[in-house]
């Protein structure tokens, strides 16, 4: 294989910090690769735009140590916008040039990431397979007789075989699971509305969402990062929720029962599965089988409900004045939507929502659900024969995610004896995309692995979760303790939540620390002020923000409190809500009660309160 660079972005971001890589040379570097299939992009990188593109960002130089995805390269799906490229969705009579950038794109290049090009894709993101296009099918860089995966294919192939760092996808019934798993990629699927769908070409807007593939874990989740957050202008866009999973202890996973696992005879895809789930067991994962029935039904609703016909809105007119236009299997998918009615689609409705009520019972077993990501791998030549039926066995394990509102990242299994790649795929509920990340980045550094299909491994020193740090060991984001009024269901913890920070579980601080009830706050306060003689272990949350965020919050941080250094029971050093000594003078102490939500809620406490 011919030498490529080191795609990976802290290896990028090392060398852009010490000065021996600029953009223009990554650029220059970009143009000359030319080993991928054609089938890998609709609209490939211009010389002329990119070079534009590199010299803006050398003008910004002064700026890297502030924009966290400086340099970096991405590919975007060719049914997300971006400015002056082409849209087409895989249909070239359906093209048109947007003005502006979706808001994913844009937030990307205001964390100083460029995009290289729009990439291949089944048409309409109608498929599992890579195939249904007609700008020639998505060959898998392990071996070209078979699939690379949909309809994500150009997305995951460009990162796979060195071409970008990154590449979003668009995932509805696991557009974003199924390439990463058969490109040895990750595959973060996001909550639903967690990245705003503005500038995205729909297949099912109520389930679309952008999906991010990545060399590594770190990499994908630090375009999490900078791509979350609510847009006003997308409908469907939800405030970021804070997470509640912490899988750093003991956790159970749940796999489904084992006449439920399906792997359509592929023995090797098995081996693999059972392989990861013995590494989740080393990382102090409980199994637990349990009955994953109503998944699988509402998995079956997707393709076989009236969703689809949720597709054929998103093309109606188009479809009515180009039918001819449309992909033989796609125009046969969506044509299945003339067999509904309104009183079918609620009948759909109600169903699902009576097979998440179901599906309850599954949490209260289990933290996390793992399950392969697809139960095998197929050749073109057979999806060709059978377009819809192997289609359909692709998404046994993807389509009930996003109808379920779940959260999920695909991760490398390993390889087949015949050199293929496989995945697992790690589900929990909406929002718990840091507890997911956090796991997929340790199950990840037990196996160093190549980077998709590159001769790189995997760089298991840099950290596999949200945090992202430069190579000089800078933090470009702030773990921060809070022990009173920012607490969840607190006066002030919208102050976090609008600032998207992600909530990182419930701590204790070493025991050097007393606590006091401050006199006169509104919202009522607590100050805590270190003591190391007479101290004890109090109760906190912990959050992480961006750099930016951080500054916004420690700005409107009132007097007597302030932000300093908080050592918690683990011994790590995070930064924290700490009290000016004189204003503990008269207050009360309530360090017995172990934290201020204990306080609060003292019988004691709440009888004053009442009287008061």
């Amino acid at each position: 294989m011919k030498r490529c660079l080191n795609l990976q972005t802290s290896n990028l971001r090392s060398l852009y910090l010490a000065g021996d890589l600029t953009p223009v040379a990554l650029v220059e570097y970009l143009l000359e690769q030319e080993h991928a299939d054609p089938g890998v992009w609709i609209h490939p990188p211009e010389k002329e735009r990119l070079l534009k593109e590199a010299q803006i960002l050398e003008r910004r130089r002064d700026e890297l140590e502030h924009l966290p995805l400086y340099g970096i390269p991405f590919a975007v799906k060719d049914n997300i916008d971006v400015a002056g490229m082409p849209t087409t969705a895989a249909c070239p009579a359906y093209s048109y040039v947007p003005e502006q950038d979706a808001t994913v794109v844009a937030r990307l290049r205001e964390a100083g990431a460029f995009p290289i090009g729009k990439t291949n894709m089944d048409q309409f993101a109608t498929g599992l397979v890579g195939v249904r296009t007609p700008f020639g099918p998505g060959r898998n860089p392990f071996n070209r007789e078979y699939i690379a995966g949909g309809s994500s294919s150009g997305s995951a192939i460009a990162v796979a075989t060195g071409l970008v760092s990154f590449a979003l996808g668009t995932d509805t019934a696991g557009s974003g699971r199924v390439p990463a798993a058969f490109n040895n990629l990750i595959g973060l699927k996001p909550s639903r509305g967690r990245i705003s769908n503005r500038g995205v070409v729909p297949a099912c807007r109520s389930l679309d969402c952008v999906s991010i593939f990545g060399l590594t874990v770190a990499d994908a989740c630090s375009v999490l990062q900078v791509t979350s957050g609510f847009d006003k202008a997308d409908p469907f866009s939800r405030p970021v929720l804070s997470g509640q999973l912490n899988l750093k202890r003991a956790f159970r996973f749940a796999v489904p029962m084992i006449d439920q696992l399906d792997f359509d005879g592929d023995q090797e895809a098995a081996r693999l599965f059972c392989e990861q789930v013995d590494r989740l067991q080393q990382l102090g994962g409980e199994k637990v089988e349990v009955d994953f029935s109503p998944l699988f039904e509402a998995a079956s609703m997707l393709y076989e409900g009236t969703w689809v016909a949720e597709r054929a809105h998103a093309i109606q007119t188009f479809r009515k004045e180009h039918a001819d236009d449309l992909h033989q299997t796609v125009a046969e998918i969506i044509s299945r939507a003339d067999n509904y009615s309104a009183i079918d689609t609620y009948d759909a409705y109600y169903r699902l929502k009576a097979l998440r009520r179901r599906a309850e019972p599954i949490w209260q077993q289990a933290d996390i659900l793992v399950t392969p990501t697809t139960p095998t791998i197929y050749r073109i030549d057979e999806v060709l024969k059978q377009p819809i039926t192997l289609n359909s066995r692709l998404g046994y394990y993807t389509n009930f995610v996003n109808l379920m509102d779940l959260s999920a990242i695909a991760v490398p299994a390993g390889f087949r004896l015949d050199g293929l790649p496989q995945g697992i795929s790690i589900l929990a509920p909406a929002w718990e995309e840091p507890g997911l990340c956090e796991l997929a980045g340790r199950l990840e550094s037990m196996r160093p692995s190549r980077l998709g299909a590159t001769e790189y491994v995997v760089d298991t020193d840099y950290p596999a979760s949200l945090p992202i740090y430069t190579q000089a060991g800078q933090s470009l984001s702030v773990e921060l303790a809070v022990v009173g009024a920012h607490l969840r269901g607190q006066p002030l913890h919208d102050q976090l939540t609008s600032l998207m920070a992600d909530f990182l579980g419930v701590f204790r601080t070493a025991a050097t620390y007393r606590l006091y009830a401050l006199d006169n706050t509104v919202p009522p306060k607590p100050g805590l002020v270190k003591d190391s003689n007479k101290g004890a272990s109090v109760e906190v949350e912990l959050y992480r923000l961006t750099v930016k965020a951080f500054g916004q919050l420690v700005a409107d941080i009132p007097a007597p409190l302030g932000i300093g250094t908080v050592t918690l029971e683990d011994g790590r050093n995070v930064k924290g809500f700490i009290c000016e000594p004189w204003a503990i003078h008269g207050a009360r102490e309530i360090t017995q009660y172990g934290g201020w939500r204990s306080y609060l809620t003292a019988p004691a406490v709440q009888k004053a309160i009442t009287q008061e």
